[in-house]
């Protein structure tokens, strides 16, 4: 199977879709209309011509969807916000956005960091009485990581606004789904198709916990201070990684592949739902403003025919 150049994340009633520099984002309205708004995002390795560098590049593409994640999840909870609020948020301005917009930014990575990267550490470090061996340890210490995870994504998926943003996401695999299997892209034909998706940045983050298993697994250090301040540091570096193992899924079929994949495709259960027609027509407009997946459709076919390679794959990770 080719897959499409395009990904993109749920948001509040709605779906997020990116094609390069270009990202759209449709959103179902109280009134029940569909609202959508296409912009263009310059990431940072358009902007510093990093593409082709392994590992930089993904540690920027994470950073990038970070930022517009952040920014088309505000954007859409913006149409539920009371009417004092929604004029507050008109009088600020974008200077004003900007900074808020890196600050939660920071602070959301802070968190993440604290919790998934530096609590299983310290957890971990409880069994040292006991346990002599780094590389036992290191394994434990990622053990209880992925443990974490898991609790906080079943802990997430009993929010009510949370089930319907994973059935937005939902929507956004089998939209795509459905486009890469060659069919005509309608939510009658997009609910047919899985709602699980290799390149996901469900399955992201998984690779992420397992690439740090690893990389402690060989980084040896006594001091307790320094064990903490290399966690902190090399966590751009397994990103960037992780980044490079999931690009390398989402190009290949062999077997090996469809094992590694095998885990994330698990966790994505979790974290999407079943769409109904109504958010898979909202995928599908927010896909519409930025893609022609009629022309991805017969360009492939005409690979196919011709036995050679189709066009690409997708220059990021979605979001979960």
């Amino acid at each position: 199977m080719r897959y499409a150049t395009i990904g993109g994340q749920a948001v509040i009633e709605g779906v997020m879709m990116r094609n390069g520099n270009d990202y759209a984002v449709a959103v179902r309205k109280p009134d029940q209309t569909i609202e959508v708004k296409k912009d263009q995002f310059i990431g940072l390795n358009a902007r510093w011509h990093t593409k082709k560098i392994p590992i930089i590049r993904g540690v920027l593409s994470f950073i990038d969807s970070l930022v517009l994640g952040m920014s088309t999840l505000t954007y859409s909870a913006s149409f539920f916000e009371d009417e004092e609020e929604a004029e507050k948020e008109k009088d600020k301005d974008g200077k004003s956005d900007a900074v808020f917009m890196g600050l939660t930014v920071a602070l959301s990575v802070v968190i993440a960091v604290v919790l998934f990267m530096l609590t299983p550490f310290f957890i971990s470090s409880l069994f040292g009485k006991v346990i002599k061996s780094p590389m036992t340890l290191a394994v434990i210490e990622g053990l209880i990581r992925i443990a974490i995870f898991f609790i906080y994504i079943v802990a997430i998926s009993q929010m009510k606004d949370i089930q319907r943003v994973f059935m937005y996401h939902g929507a956004e695999h089998k939209t795509i789904n459905c486009i890469e299997h060659g069919a005509e892209l309608t939510p009658e034909n997009a609910a047919k198709y899985s709602r699980l998706h290799k390149r996901c940045g469900t399955s992201f983050l998984l690779i992420v916990m397992v690439v740090s298993i690893i990389c402690f697994m060989f980084i040896r250090v006594d001091n307790m201070a320094l064990k903490i301040v290399l966690r902190v540091i090399l966590v751009p570096v397994i990103a960037g990684v992780s980044y490079e193992v999931i690009q390398w899924a989402g190009r290949s079929e062999s077997c090996l592949v469809n094992i590694v994949s095998k885990p994330g495709l698990m966790l994505q259960k979790l974290t999407t739902r079943e769409p109904d027609l109504e958010m898979l027509e909202v995928a599908i407009a927010s896909i519409e403003a930025i893609y022609d997946w009629r022309q991805f459709q017969a360009e492939n076919a005409a690979a196919g025919a011709s036995g050679q390679p189709g066009t690409g794959s997708k220059a990021g990770v979605s979001q979960p």
